[in-house]
């Protein structure tokens, strides 16, 4: 990729991010390159890689130059450059590292929007400064500790290698499963000390919370709380149901007028379907990304492409034949280029 056209979907990639949050930092760049994908992101903050670069799909020079092209776009834009530390999920919480050969400040830098008040700059700052939570996994393969030689339900990572909870000093703790926020958060509060527990899934290539470790005595004083508000906290579970679904549907109908303005000649019923089924809350599908948020076209040009692929195309049936993914892809492609020509000139 040359340098002016890298350049150019570095500042496109940027803009989503400052668009949805008002502030981009390089983690934002790289994966909305798709050189590496939130699950990788999530290993290293683990402290599970030695750095960023050796789980990312290009080198480190080419990492470097990449925060030089954000820094340039992002003071030509006039924002704030922030330096924000960086730290492992681990007992030790060791700096983290991006590259093993370069300085590390210009990936640690964000970039606040000038629109950002003053107030809501500050708790951002807090917020990024404050060390990440510990990270306790649940490993779905046999492990032994490298302390003991034991195993156990859980690991934690020291000096990137697995320990167990007794060697780590955590088996006094007790796990609460994940399912009610505010019993999870008001435990972790009371908690002297607390980690979060994570198990990989294997088909989405993520790593997913399970639950909390927390102390006992914590698990019960948060209990009494929220035994004592649950009728309030009920009410304002409802409040927030109604403003998200309002959210949504304003959403959607924006994603709907996007579609029509790209693609007029796609039905108005048709965007809207392609609207509510890419933006359902929850879903991950490309309408819940970023760039979708921000009606970036191409994200846009992405939902309107699986609609008809799966509706236009006989892509479900070449699956269902025991045709591979990609194979059946390259045999519908020129159907749906027809299409999207079709939708694109109104005829």
């Amino acid at each position: 990729m040359s340098k002016p056209n890298l350049a150019r979907r570095v500042a496109e990639t940027a803009e989503i991010a400052l668009t949805t949050r008002k502030y981009v930092t390089f983690i934002d760049v790289v994966t909305g390159l798709r050189w590496l994908h939130t699950r990788h992101v999530d290993t290293w903050r683990q402290g599970r890689a030695a750095t960023l670069a050796e789980l990312a799909a290009v080198d480190e020079d080419r990492l470097l130059a990449t925060a030089g092209l954000l820094r340039d776009w992002a003071l030509a834009k006039g924002l704030k450059p922030v330096e924000t530390p960086y730290v492992a999920g681990t007992r030790d919480r060791r700096e983290l590292r991006f590259t093993a050969r370069h300085p590390q400040e210009p990936f640690r830098v964000h970039w606040l929007s000038p629109d950002l008040g003053e107030a809501a700059a500050r708790r951002l700052a807090e917020r990024q400064a404050k060390a990440p939570d510990l990270v306790v996994v649940a490993p779905l393969d046999p492990w032994t500790c490298a302390s003991c030689g034991d195993t156990g339900p859980y690991l934690i990572m020291e000096d990137d290698r697995p320990h167990c909870l007794t060697c780590s000093d955590m088996d006094h703790l007790v796990f609460l499963p994940s399912g009610d926020a505010a019993l999870s958060r008001r435990a972790k509060q009371e908690s002297g000390l607390a980690a979060v527990v994570v198990r990989y899934n294997r088909r989405r290539k993520v790593y997913q919370r399970q639950g909390v470790l927390v102390e006992e005595a914590a698990l019960a004083a948060a209990e009494e709380r929220c035994l004592a508000d649950e009728e309030a906290r009920q009410r304002r579970r409802e409040r927030d149901r109604v403003r998200r679904d309002e959210q949504d549907d304003e959403f959607r109908a924006r994603m709907a007028a996007e579609i029509a303005r790209l693609f007029p000649g796609c039905p108005p019923e048709r965007a809207a379907a392609i609207a509510g089924h890419a933006a359902q809350r929850g879903s991950g599908r490309v309408g819940r990304t970023a760039a979708a948020k921000a009606l970036d076209e191409n994200a846009i040009t992405l939902a309107v492409v699986a609609s008809i692929r799966h509706l236009d195309t006989d892509y479900d049936r070449l699956l269902m034949s025991g045709v591979p993914r990609m194979q059946a892809r390259d045999m519908i492609r020129e159907r749906i280029e027809r299409k999207l020509t079709e939708f694109r000139l109104g005829r």
